[in-house]
């Protein structure tokens, strides 16, 4: 099996769940879903168990997948969950980070700053984060974010291409956050990232509410 495919179709249906394109309840057929990505079963197989580990798909009748339905309080406690360990991971990057990696930084929020297309706005952000993430030179905490992160980037990145204003926000956060980094200041840096989770999260359930009207 090819892991990139495994890959491809999760990261496609992943992108499905998060645009609100294939709605909570919808089934996921391994056959039906072998023919629209022209494979075997065995990587959708395996994309499916992804989204699964992922909590974006859960199993019914028979073992059958279909998408899950994300309440708001499953969405608060991870979103929190996340906000803590990039918190705790960001503090740390305020005084364990480079001076290169310090104007890496730097350097990518310049270019958040000059970038309006939302898709490309969503692989800066990934960058700035995963930057921060290396700089704290901590592999459990990393590892803990990481699966974090399977559940809650693509909802964050969702963000930016259905509320038109969450870019300019979220470049002001970036920036507090790299000049509390660069002051070396780990308290400030901490609180700022962990209001910079809860921003996307307020964003998000204010896109999932309109969607349900």
């Amino acid at each position: 099996m090819s892991i990139r495919t495994a890959e491809n179709i999760f990261e496609t249906l992943v992108d499905g769940i998060v645009a609100g394109r294939m709605p909570p309840g919808e089934p996921l057929v391994e056959k039906a879903l072998a023919e629209q990505f022209g494979v075997s079963r065995t990587p959708v197989r395996e994309a499916l168990h992804r989204l699964e580990q992922a909590r974006l798909a859960e199993r019914g009748a028979r073992r059958a997948f279909f998408v899950r339905q994300m309440a708001p309080d499953d969405l608060a406690e991870l979103f929190e969950a996340a906000g803590e360990v990039e918190s705790g991971l960001a503090a740390l990057a305020a005084n364990r980070m480079s001076e290169i990696e310090r104007r890496k930084l730097e350097a990518i929020l310049a270019e958040g700053d000059a970038c309006d297309d939302p898709e490309a706005y969503g692989a800066i952000n990934a960058r700035f984060h995963d930057t921060l993430k290396s700089g704290a030179r901590n592999a459990i905490l990393a590892a803990t974010l990481d699966e974090l992160n399977l559940r809650t980037l693509a909802w964050r990145a969702a963000n930016f291409h259905e509320d038109a204003s969450r870019l300019e926000t979220s470049r002001a956060e970036h920036r507090g956050i790299t000049e509390a980094i660069l002051a070396q200041d780990a308290e400030t840096t901490r609180r700022l990232m962990r209001s910079h989770v809860a921003s996307s999260y307020i964003v998000l359930t204010d896109i999932l509410a309109r969607r349900a009207e």
